[in-house]
């Protein structure tokens, strides 16, 4: 996420807390920690990078320390919305006389317990920001220059960045990549496997290795490609060129300027989650960039064996699950903070848990949610109720479920 939009949930996260301070009926001690929590986020806001310094990831321990913020101030901006719900839900009730019978009935021990348990998870991430906020690395924020950065050059730099510090388990898949696509009998060289496995990350990584950056003249970078549309696949190989895109030239008019571009050019082209299996439009595509110099590859990342049929020069390259090494080391960095010793039992639960799951965007994302929870009675419902919803090799699309139903209503 770019840093502008950021910020504004960082604003959206200080408002949330002021308005609930503001609120009636809420205990003293509730009130003291939300004053607590809204002026260490207000302290955090100060030392928010500019907003284009998502480019300095690439300075060392940055990125890690930038994205610790943001999931912390993602959780906190949840659990605000959720604690603002139910205030809202409780002045209605009030306010409706039938409503209000049953809110009289109902136990005021609820609403106590209720609070008393937000009162708790406000302290733990306030707790979270203050070691987030006193981290050793964080100085790396102040050495970072600003500079003026446009959105769409910043949008090309980073659609096909990908940090390789952050990608666990496949070195060995990027080498034998590299390897074909600079044996000179290859065209074109599919990446095949099946949603989550990671085909556009290895690609990416593949992408920005300096030895491929050394053997092309050009590289570009194409993604969404589910439509196959060529013309619409020429104007997205000339934005990924030149940084931008004329939607009303003619085709001839495209293909000119694109070969103005590739004419004895040794390019790298990277068309990323492609699902035509119309040979005639990847044949009329082939035609466009026949321009270009001898050695020029195209990599394809697919999920249907049939769509890597029409486009191999040679057998695809078929990605693989992580093995359970990397799989769990992948989660670790998902589940706990860096550096961070779990519970023994949590630690055997998660590792349980990761027998099921050993495609790395369900490890994310599953890591990604428990990273909140922290005792076993959490860890354990967890693992005996919604995990047992999911069977491995099914489409990752309930994974992604399972994560949407943990998001707040607004986020949804």
């Amino acid at each position: 996420m770019a840093q502008g939009a950021f910020i504004e949930v960082v604003e959206e996260v200080i408002g949330k807390t002021g308005n609930l301070a503001d609120q009636t009926g809420l205990s003293s001690r509730v009130k003291d920690e939300l004053e607590r929590f809204r002026m260490r986020v207000s302290a955090i806001k100060r030392v928010v990078p500019v907003p284009d310094a998502e480019e300095n990831q690439a300075v060392p321990l940055f990125g890690t320390w930038l994205r610790r913020l943001k999931d912390a101030v993602y959780v906190a901006d949840n659990l605000l919305e959720e604690f603002s719900n139910e205030v809202s839900r409780r002045d209605q009730m009030t306010q409706n006389k039938e409503a209000k019978k049953v809110c009289i009935s109902f136990p005021k021990l609820n609403q106590l317990a209720f609070d008393l348990k937000m009162g708790h998870n406000i302290k733990a991430i306030r707790k979270r920001l203050v070691a987030i906020a006193n981290d050793k690395n964080r100085p790396f924020l102040l050495e970072a220059s600003p500079r003026e950065t446009q959105v769409e050059d910043w949008e090309r730099r980073t659609r096909s960045f990908v940090r390789s510090e952050e990608v666990i388990g496949r070195e060995n898949d990027k080498k034998a990549i590299i390897g074909i696509l600079l044996d000179p009998n290859v065209e074109v060289l599919p990446i095949v496997g099946s949603g989550g496995l990671g085909k556009t990350t290895l690609a990416k990584l593949v992408f920005n290795d300096e030895e491929i950056r050394n053997h092309f003249e050009i590289r570009l970078w194409v993604c969404d490609c589910f439509n196959f549309d060529i013309k619409i696949i020429v104007q997205k190989i000339l934005k990924s060129a030149k940084g931008e895109i004329k939607e009303a030239l003619e085709m001839n008019t495209l293909i000119d300027d694109l070969h103005q571009e590739i004419d004895g050019r040794r390019y790298l082209l990277v068309l990323d989650d492609v699902w035509n299996e119309d040979y005639e439009k990847w044949n009329s595509l082939k035609g466009v960039l026949q321009r270009a110099a001898r050695g020029s590859r195209i990599l394809v990342t697919a999920q249907n064996e049939k769509v890597a049929s029409i486009t191999q020069t040679i057998k695809p390259y078929f990605l693989r699950e992580l093995s359970p090494h990397y799989s769990w080391l992948l989660f670790e960095r998902h589940a706990f903070e860096e550096g961070e010793e779990p519970d023994f039992i949590i630690k055997e639960i998660g590792m349980k848990i990761v027998k099921c799951i050993e495609v790395p965007l369900a490890i994310r994302t599953i890591g990604g949610l428990l990273y909140s929870k922290r005792s076993v009675k959490e860890w354990s419902s967890f693992m005996n109720n919604e995990l047992l919803m999911i069977s491995q090799g099914e489409n990752i699309l309930r994974i992604l479920k399972l994560s949407y139903n943990h998001l707040s209503s607004h986020l949804k």
